[in-house]
């Protein structure tokens, strides 16, 4: 088991990529905060993961709010004493071009995909940065923020803007032996986005004739 004892923080881990990626780091032997803001499909992820005999706790926190944040780190080291690994998986979507976005939509995309990875990171860096012994920190991008799209303006703003951000921490965070690297994934086969008409349009996209997977993304961090 390659994460044996580690204690993994991901949010967003109650679906899709999220999901995926809690049950992977778990069988690789990580304890797993699973930090979601709903409480139903959050504890599902617990409860499937404790049922393979890991360890999970689910913690229930806004990661566009930085009291919740702050308390999430509390709970998370007063549970397993310390945090080893972050994912920031976290995301909302939109699906208006700029001319039909709303400021209200904009701010709320913004708010979580992007102002949520800076607040975890910023308190989950400042606990690895006092247990001394480093930590690792992926953050998750999007082609979306590197190629822009049709709709989606603020996705693709927020993305755009957790790619440039994880550079800034990547040098930032390297005097504490903690490595932050971005996942820049295309458009996968989740429920979350599109419908199964655009999903099945985009197929022929890739090498691999197919849309990625959670299971695909999980795997490449």
């Amino acid at each position: 088991m390659k994460l044996k004892d580690q204690v993994a923080v991901i949010t967003g881990a109650g679906r899709n990529i999220g999901k995926a990626i809690a049950k992977l780091c778990a069988a690789e032997g990580a304890k797993i905060a699973v930090v979601e803001m709903h409480e139903g499909r959050g504890q599902a992820v617990v409860d499937e993961i404790e049922q393979t005999g890991q360890q999970a706790v689910l913690v229930l926190c806004d990661v566009a709010n930085s009291g919740n944040v702050q308390e999430m780190v509390q709970k998370v080291v007063g549970r397993f004493g310390s945090i080893d690994i972050l994912v920031n998986n976290a995301a909302l979507t939109d699906h208006a071009d700029i001319f039909a976005s709303t400021e209200e939509e904009f701010d709320k995309v913004i708010a979580v995909s992007l102002k949520g990875p800076y607040l975890v990171t910023k308190y989950v860096g400042a606990q690895m940065a006092k247990q001394g012994r480093g930590g690792k920190i992926v953050n998750f991008g999007s082609t979306s923020g590197m190629l822009g799209r049709t709709d989606g303006i603020a996705y693709a703003a927020a993305k755009g803007g957790v790619i440039n951000l994880t550079r800034a921490m990547a040098v930032q965070l390297s005097p504490y032996k903690i490595r932050v690297n971005c996942v820049v994934p295309n458009r996968s086969g989740s429920p979350v986005g599109y419908d199964d008409d655009v999903a099945g349009s985009r197929t022929f996209q890739n090498l691999a004739g197919r849309l990625g997977t959670a299971d695909d993304q999980a795997k490449a961090v």
